[in-house]
């Protein structure tokens, strides 16, 4: 499991741009939808581009929602000329046995193809829908995106993105797709299996009846967290399901004890005040009695990186 992020100085909560909230496009906005559309005189230069760009991350910068999005991250090319430009690097480096997937992943490791990496567009989606364009804070970001992408992908393979969320990318930045930008902070890679086996395992569970159960409960909450996350619920939600390891290790305690997995909600905590705290309660139901115990994780989700109040108590309705 990754460490606990600490010593993250508290940001005050700022609204969606009025762009979004209103869907009206500002004057900028406009003029780069009229350069993708060509309604000016003339044609998008790379200039153009690279300016188009440069504007959108800088109006992520500011007045942008808080993301913790769990998905898969793909490589689009956003214009035919780099889609030559790496057909030709690829042609001139790689053995010809290499797959698609390798031979990507081979060109955008070597630091020579730095460059080429730079005009890429990486798509964050979720359950197979594109979510996001992703763009890095800063030049330290690109070897994140790169470690993204695998030589052989599997179903398995999760990416989980922090960020902040930007306005809609105009056309001409990712070759007419028009879905939300968002600058992140950091990337985690990994599979799913890398994520159970990093779990400490119960003594009295054994193995494969722990990652069995594991497996079912992450994709229980893969599918919770089937979302953008940009609501504070769909932030907790997917936090803890790659960053809470008591979730899997108590789930299979109960499996033994012949409780199951009945429900997983979110709401309000009681203690939440100037932060913005919520409990997350997963209810468990006996097969034979049909009784149900519940119980939580505190999590504070007020700041770009949420972390845990209180890990796993017994939760009562009140």
């Amino acid at each position: 499991m990754e460490p606990e992020q600490t010593g993250v100085p508290a940001s005050p909560s700022v609204d969606e741009p009025d762009d979004e909230q209103t869907g009206m496009a500002s004057a900028e906005d406009t003029s780069l939808m009229q350069t993708a559309c060509h309604c000016s005189e003339t044609p998008p230069s790379a200039t153009d581009k690279e300016q188009a760009w440069e504007d959108a991350h800088a109006r992520t910068g500011a007045g942008s929602g808080y993301v913790y999005a769990l998905g898969q991250i793909q490589v689009r090319f956003p214009s035919l000329g780099v889609e030559k430009e790496f057909a030709q690097v690829v042609g001139r480096a790689e053995p010809p046995d290499l797959t698609d997937e390798e031979a990507l992943h081979r060109v955008l490791s070597d630091p020579d193809n730095r460059y080429l990496v730079r005009q890429l567009c990486f798509i964050l989606t979720v359950q197979g829908v594109e979510t996001y364009i992703l763009r890095p804070r800063d030049s330290a970001g690109y070897d994140l995106l790169v470690e993204a992408v695998r030589p052989v992908s599997s179903p398995w393979d999760l990416d989980v993105v922090i960020g902040r969320r930007g306005p809609v990318a105009p056309p001409e930045l990712c070759n007419g797709l028009t879905v939300p930008v968002v600058v992140f902070e950091q990337i985690y890679s990994f599979d799913s299996g890398e994520l159970i086996r990093a779990v400490e395992r119960p003594a009295e569970i054994p193995a494969k009846d722990f990652e069995t159960a594991s497996r079912k409960l992450l994709e229980r909450l893969l599918q919770i967290g089937d979302n953008s996350g940009t609501t504070d619920e769909h932030r907790a939600i997917n936090y803890a399901a790659v960053r809470n390891e008591k979730i899997y290790q108590e789930t299979v305690k109960e499996h033994a004890r012949g409780f199951r997995l009945s429900a997983v909600d979110v709401c309000p905590s009681r203690l939440s005040g100037s932060r913005r705290i919520l409990d997350i309660v997963f209810s468990y139901t006996s097969r034979k009695t049909d009784v149900t115990e519940k119980s939580f994780v505190r999590i504070d989700v007020t700041e770009l990186f949420p972390f845990t109040r209180t890990n796993w108590s017994p939760y009562y309705d009140r």
